[in-house]
């Protein structure tokens, strides 16, 4: 089975991490999101990964220059202008010669969720897309169905008002289509998964969904990668781990790291404390320097303090600074 993989953002609300790695790229336990995401389709019979590109596939290929993500072939398809979701989905599906049955994945969903279940029980449905399902709290901010006890969906609503919400159930990025979607696509036009597409499906009565209580994480937002990283650590996963500290990275000894993930080739220098943060590759935080609750890929200076802060990968936080909620450089 095949699968279009979307990973066409720029990733501005990761910047400054995003503006040196491309948001599927930057590590999730010491390996690229994007890996661990083609990893969970190939568990569940996915065999091929179409990446549905808005920009340069340089840095993907550089990653796996065999056009291989373990056993599963990787292909490249960059789109000549920005088609948003749906018009991503049917360019990619188009370049890569798709004709049956497929896969969607939305590039910065990280999950448990058993994907050969997912396109099961899209066949018992006989469904022409089938959604995965999550229930969560606040469902407001994403896309929310109101579906029937034979998985029928009978609305999808985009980003509802708070209080108006159908049901807790929530559009949670993996999906399966038939080849038939693609047609209800306009051709290289601007348009919308969401907001075109599954509407047209809900009114046919062909859209359906598949509702599980699987691990699942939107890590485009910053404290979400940082979660997604130190879950990794606790056991919240499923069949993903991680050790704390990579073998190129080097802690001294009377540093402190708690409830954190330090990348490669990462220092941490005497006397520093780091909790609850990601060090991504080549980070540096100096002498008696903290860093908390944070996402590090530049310098911290000696006996500085940060918390809640990104710091992207040319940026030097000066000794002695105290830093709370900042982004270094600040996002353009």
């Amino acid at each position: 089975m095949r699968a279009v993989v979307l990973v066409g953002g720029f990733g501005t609300r990761l910047r400054p991490l995003t503006n040196s790695v491309p948001k599927p790229m930057l590590p999730v336990g010491h390996r690229p999101m994007i890996a661990r995401l083609v990893d969970r389709l190939a568990r569940g019979g996915v065999t091929e990964v179409v990446l549905a590109l808005g920009f340069r596939p340089e840095p993907f290929v550089e990653a796996f220059p065999d056009g291989r993500c373990g056993d599963v072939e990787l292909t490249y398809a960059v789109e000549p202008e920005p088609l948003d979701t749906a018009g991503a989905i049917r360019f990619a599906a188009e370049a890569a010669g798709i004709d049956d049955t497929f896969v969607v994945a939305n590039g910065d969903v990280l999950t448990d969720l058993d994907v050969g279940a997912l396109v099961a029980a899209h066949r018992r449905f006989g469904a022409e897309a089938t959604l995965h399902l999550i229930g969560v709290e606040d469902p407001s901010a994403f896309g929310v169905v109101d579906v029937g006890d034979d998985g029928r969906i009978s609305a999808f609503v985009e980003k509802p008002a708070p209080g108006t919400e159908p049901s807790n159930l929530i559009n949670a990025g993996t999906y399966v289509f038939e080849p038939s979607v693609l047609e209800r696509i306009a051709p290289s036009t601007k348009v919308s998964v969401e907001r075109d597409t599954f509407q047209r499906l809900v009114a046919d009565g062909t859209l359906y969904g598949f509702s599980t209580d699987d691990y699942w994480i939107d890590a485009g937002r910053p404290e979400l990668y940082r979660a997604a990283n130190l879950d990794l650590l606790d056991g919240a996963r499923r069949f993903d781990r991680c050790e704390a500290v990579a073998p190129t990275a080097s802690v001294a000894d009377d540093a402190t790291v708690s409830n954190s993930i330090i990348g490669d080739n990462v220092v941490v220098s005497a006397g520093a404390s780091v909790v609850d943060s990601v060090l991504l590759p080549n980070a540096t935080v100096g002498v008696g320097a903290r860093v908390e609750r944070s996402l590090l890929m530049g310098s911290v200076g000696a006996g500085s303090s940060i918390t809640e802060c990104m710091v992207g990968a040319e940026a030097a936080v000066p000794d002695g600074a105290q830093l709370v909620g900042v982004a270094i450089p600040e996002p353009s």
